[in-house]
């Protein structure tokens, strides 16, 4: 997959300091269909342009809840965000 698209995640990356994180398209894009559901559309988030795309808990926060019935994940989001520190 060396043509995916890449797209940002705030908070830097483990090889350059304060440099910017990437992550695929289809990772993003998963993290993306749980956030849409839970927050509402915001198209900036995938055209670029909104604040330097998911923070890394949030990405991590997404991602799980996604392994879940829909119906469960504002509350699986919620539960992945308390008490994170990443």
């Amino acid at each position: 997959m060396a043509d995916e698209k890449l797209f940002p995640v705030q908070g830097g990356n483990r090889n350059s300091r304060g440099g910017q994180g990437q992550v695929g398209e289809l990772v993003y894009m998963r993290a993306y269909e749980v956030y849409r559901h839970v927050f509402g559309e915001q198209k900036a988030m995938i055209e670029g342009h909104c604040r330097g795309g998911f923070g890394k808990g949030e990405l991590v926060a997404f991602l799980y809840a996604s392994g879940f019935p829909r119906s469960e994940w504002r509350v699986r989001v919620d539960e992945a965000l308390k008490g994170m520190d990443l």
